[in-house]
């Protein structure tokens, strides 16, 4: 199996993920912004700089079962007090493939880039770039491991009609790689639309931000 962030990342991109043999594997953060756990099918992936035998004494520390414990609330608490880092919530990780063609909605790809969606996505990626539709925003940008992630946001008056999968699906046409979102386990709406713009469920990810 790929040992660095990005090589587990791109394989996952692929269909091919690691041994589900309820093992943990330790890498090197890519980037000193993000580190973190990635959690697939029995195997899970802790990516830090910190040392790795301080990792497997936390995760040996935790009192549950050793599949569940890489997102133990337990764990993911001493990490951060080791780390100094700040965590949100638990995502859902998806992926999908990039679309050939212009998407089927007219964008503005926007300048100022002063929305709050976009100005979020600035503190957690790099080279993000937004565009606007009628009643929503589009966010591209490269985060974890260098992936290439999308952000969108509708408009309340507009929900209900389609435009988050309309927008999730645009994303795939404006890329020229896999495009992943990481999504709120408890977002049914947003969940649903990306599934429906042909986003695959490959895992879930706990990041630990250092802003």
């Amino acid at each position: 199996m790929p040992g660095t962030l990005r090589d587990i990342l791109d394989a996952a991109a692929r269909g091919v993920f690691p041994p589900p043999d309820g093992g943990t594997m330790v890498v090197r953060q890519h980037s000193p912004r993000d580190a973190g756990v990635l959690a697939f099918t029995a195997h899970s992936v802790v990516f830090t700089d910190e040392d790795e035998g301080w990792v497997r004494a936390a995760l040996k520390a935790v009192d549950c079962d050793a599949l569940a414990a890489a997102m133990n609330p337990r764990f993911l608490a001493a990490f951060m007090e080791r780390t100094g880092r700040s965590h949100d919530t638990i995502d859902l990780l998806s992926v999908a493939a990039p679309l050939p063609g212009p998407p089927d909605l007219a964008l503005t790809e926007l300048v100022g880039l002063g929305h709050p969606r976009v100005a979020g996505s600035r503190r957690r990626r790099d080279g993000v770039r937004a565009w606007a539709a009628d009643g929503g925003v589009l966010v591209l940008g490269y985060g974890i491991g260098g992936r290439l992630e999308v952000a969108v946001e509708v408009d309340e008056g507009v929900r209900h009609r389609g435009l988050g999968r309309t927008l999730a699906s645009a994303a795939r046409h404006l890329a020229d790689e896999p495009v992943w979102a990481q999504v709120a386990t408890g977002n049914a709406r947003s969940l649903r639309a990306f599934q429906a713009a042909g986003y695959r469920p490959v895992g879930a990810e706990a990041l630990l931000s250092a802003y």
